[in-house]
């Protein structure tokens, strides 16, 4: 590097520092135009080029840098390897992005990290428990590779041994981000044995310490401020402007709902009809909203046909990346039910699947799971009755809106008469019945859920009544649920 090369780097990094993206894209592409062999400013402009979406530009630059001789070569496969899973839905490149980095150095323990969690995403379990054992190998007090080396156990014949570790590491941690990880593991085989007072225990010291991790990161849970957001939803009605767009494959389907309602089995059986594929949690609803549409209602009352056609067209891209042959794609991102108004405007041909189920298995699940903290009701049990109790008054209100677009899908109804739920849920669709219910396990679809694992069984009734082995610790979700329980 030269003089001159070495001073717009400084400065290029002073603006990546500052957040000042565009400024600093453009600083270094300007060193990389003038000075190609640079391989930090190649690898920089491709980190900041994935900060703004830009993916096949940012593959190309982490190439470029790669080509340059970068230090670390495989971080930037690992870089390269999250792009293809994360964004472009290319599992086998993000796969051979990561066997390039472990052939670099086979004791790179992000991307065995990686490696083992889209093994777990595929279905892959023997391959991704042995990478995880392969991490502790190389780090005994890996607490992330050891929570889900123990989430990949099945829940029978749980080895006491593994649950004797993960209480020592609960204690050991000095991290409150391992120890929530850890203490989730913990409570799952606890909850596996049947012991569920210790469960319980052990889920509620993950969640203190899950929201212990965060700080003050995230906003924490207002029942009053979620009333009035609520209130101001059904009172200030859906305009009358709506999309012009004509509709044009693939179309969406939308399915909202409570966190752990049974949408990824719903989402995974509807992916096995013809014409239907799984697009799963499509986050371009809330990325409008945050980006396009503050302060929300406000935009929503201004919003003109012709952004509205916009919105619609950037939107059907999305579904375009999921597949192009389809006749539909779902959308399975479940907290879409706080914007039903705004899908029906975008699509007003739009039908939605709901899923259901009982109240307290559901909460009580949602209490189980190792949410983002941004989903700060979900740290304390009485919260999630109190967000449940408003979801539904939503729903009820959305219900009465869009009569008939809505239909009601039930998890406990599905498991215990498959063929007869999936008739109606096709009927409302418009699909072909063939009279099967389509095999999950027998598809090697990637899955990226928490319920991962359960969804590729065969449909069972065990998560139903759940929460009856928690009667006395649910007491106070009870009384938070009222007339709902």
């Amino acid at each position: 590097m030269s003089e001159a090369s070495d001073e717009l780097m400084v400065e290029a990094a002073h603006l990546q520092r500052r957040n000042q993206v565009a400024e600093a894209m453009a600083a270094y592409g300007a060193i990389v135009a003038r000075w190609p062999g640079l391989a930090d400013a190649w690898y920089n402009l491709g980190v900041l080029q994935r900060q703004v979406l830009r993916f096949d530009d940012a593959l190309v630059s982490y190439q470029r840098a790669l080509a340059a001789g970068v230090s670390r070569p495989e971080e930037v496969h690992l870089n390269r390897s999250v792009i293809f899973s994360d964004f472009l839905r290319n599992r086998a490149a993000a796969a051979a992005e990561l066997k390039q980095a472990l052939t670099l150095n086979p004791g790179y323990t992000p991307a065995l990290l990686n490696l083992a969690n889209l093994y777990e995403d595929i279905g892959k379990r023997p391959e991704a428990s042995a990478l995880y054992a392969r991490i502790l190998a190389i780090e005994p007090h890996a607490c992330e590779a050891l929570a889900r080396f123990a989430n990949l156990q099945p829940g029978t014949g749980v080895d006491a041994a593994l649950v004797q570790r993960l209480r020592e590491a609960v204690a050991a941690a000095s991290s409150m981000s391992d120890r929530a990880s850890l203490g989730f593991a913990l409570g799952r085989l606890l909850d596996a044995r049947g012991e569920y007072g210790d469960a319980f225990a052990a889920y509620t010291a993950a969640n203190r310490a899950s929201s212990a991790s965060a700080g003050t990161r995230i906003v924490p849970y207002e029942r009053a401020r979620q009333e009035r957001f609520i209130d101001l939803m059904i009172s200030s009605g859906t305009p009358s402007a709506c999309a012009n767009r004509t509709d044009v494959p693939p179309r969406p389907v939308f399915i909202v709902g409570m966190f752990r309602s049974g949408s990824t089995l719903t989402e995974q059986l509807l992916a096995g009809i013809p014409g239907m594929a799984a697009g799963g949690e499509i986050d371009f609803l809330p990325r409008l909203i945050n980006t396009e549409l503050m302060p929300f209602f406000e935009s929503l009352a201004a919003l003109t046909p012709a952004r509205l056609d916009s919105a619609a067209a950037r939107y059907h891209a999305e579904l375009m990346r999921v597949s192009t042959a389809a006749a539909w794609v779902t959308d399975k991102r479940l907290d879409n039910f706080l914007y039903i108004g705004l899908i029906k405007r975008l699509f007003p041909d739009a039908r939605i699947v709901h899923t259901t189920r009982d109240p307290l298995d559901n909460c009580l699940s949602i209490f189980f799971l190792h949410l983002e903290q941004q989903m700060s009701y979900a740290l304390d049990i009485r919260d999630i009755g109190h967000y449940y109790r408003e979801y539904r008054r939503l729903m009820a209100h959305w219900k009465r809106e869009f009569t008939g677009d809505i239909f009601d899908f039930d998890y406990d109804a599905l498991v215990k008469e498959p063929q007869q739920q999936m008739k109606g849920l096709c009927g409302f669709l418009e699909l072909p019945w063939s009279g099967q219910v389509p095999q999950v396990a027998a598809r090697s679809t990637a899955i990226r859920t928490a319920s991962v694992w359960q969804v590729r069984e065969p449909l069972y009734t065990s998560s139903s009544g759940r929460a009856r082995h928690y009667a006395q610790e649910l007491e106070s979700l009870r009384h938070e649920l009222g007339d709902l329980a």
